[in-house]
């Protein structure tokens, strides 16, 4: 994340959304509800959103850091967002992770405290590059789709024109369940990955909570093979805060043992994420197969397709 040569811009978007754009950073966002309300709301995190950039890059040293086990509190930490992201991985110090690992989940729950505590805003969305701040009053609720593989959402068709594919699976997501943040990992995603899933998405509390757990669990969903290629972060970035860690830059085509294998790590631990009350649910993707962890609690409203679960 580098310091921004021009200031936040906005713009509305022809069906009702609103486009938030500083430096990295890159929102779309919507809220139904009083209209009155809904307007004032938008315009608080807009004044949000414009001090957010400055405050995480006068940070940044601390935030590339990794949190050790013994870390003091209180933390050097001082901003908002810098702190929304230390506590979303505190739980994972034991391993290797830093404060960046949260940090699109973290920037989109400090924004949606401005709908959530508004009553007038009946629900709200906070989509930060694919990781998803929720609001939902009773009676609310959100429909979500996931796609396995990024790099197939958008196919080209014969003429040249796009097509759009179908989802993956469909999530239902209502006021009653505990879930306010969705977030997604893998080692085609915006950042590094150490693992070689295609794409994990995580249910959670929060949407930073969301962000930390899922590049947690994509790790995890990992092997030693020839058709995987790795190099060192700081080779591809000199910035990163994964340093020399080898980040995964290529997968071939594996066997499926291995992505049976894979995966069966990656569910372990999100089950061991889900028995800490950490996660709500996870769906890990490699090469067509699926693992599904957490996920009854949402049925009947969660459409995975069976033929191709591990």
């Amino acid at each position: 994340m580098n310091a921004p040569g021009m200031g936040p811009a906005r713009m509305r978007l022809s069906d009702g959304r609103w486009h938030f754009q500083h430096g990295p950073i890159d929102i779309v966002l919507r809220a139904d509800g009083d209209a009155t309300e809904v307007d004032r709301a938008t315009e608080r995190a807009w004044q949000c959103f414009a001090d957010i950039l400055p405050r995480l890059v006068s940070e940044l040293p601390q935030l590339r850091q990794p949190i050790p086990f013994n870390a003091p509190v209180p933390s050097p930490l001082k901003g908002p967002v810098a702190l929304r992201m230390l506590q979303a991985v505190w739980p994972y110090r034991a391993g290797f992770i830093t404060p960046m690992a949260a940090v699109a989940g973290a920037v989109g729950d400090e924004l949606m405290k401005e709908f959530s505590g508004n009553d007038g805003v009946q629900r709200a969305f906070i989509n930060n590059g694919g990781d998803i701040a929720l609001h939902l009053t009773p009676g609310q609720q959100y429909r979500v789709g996931l796609f396995a593989d990024l790099d197939k959402l958008r196919l080209p068709d014969v003429d040249g024109s796009t097509a759009t594919m179908a989802l993956d699976a469909d999530f239902c997501i209502a006021h009653a369940m505990p879930v306010r943040g969705i977030a997604t990992s893998g080692w085609r995603g915006r950042s590094f990955s150490l693992g070689i899933a295609d794409s994990v998405t995580v249910l959670a509390a929060n949407a930073a909570s969301a962000d930390a757990a899922a590049t947690m669990i994509a790790n995890a969903v990992n092997a030693q093979h020839p058709a995987i290629r790795r190099a060192a972060a700081s080779s591809i970035k000199d910035d990163s805060d994964l340093g020399d860690l080898p980040v995964t830059v290529e997968v071939g085509i594996l066997p499926d043992a291995v992505v049976q294998q894979s995966l069966h790590d990656g569910a372990a631990r999100a089950a061991s994420l889900l028995r800490q009350g950490l996660i709500v649910a996870a769906v890990l993707c490699l090469q067509g197969r699926y693992r599904a962890v957490g996920i009854e609690e949402l049925q009947p409203h969660v459409l995975l397709p069976a033929a191709h679960c591990g």
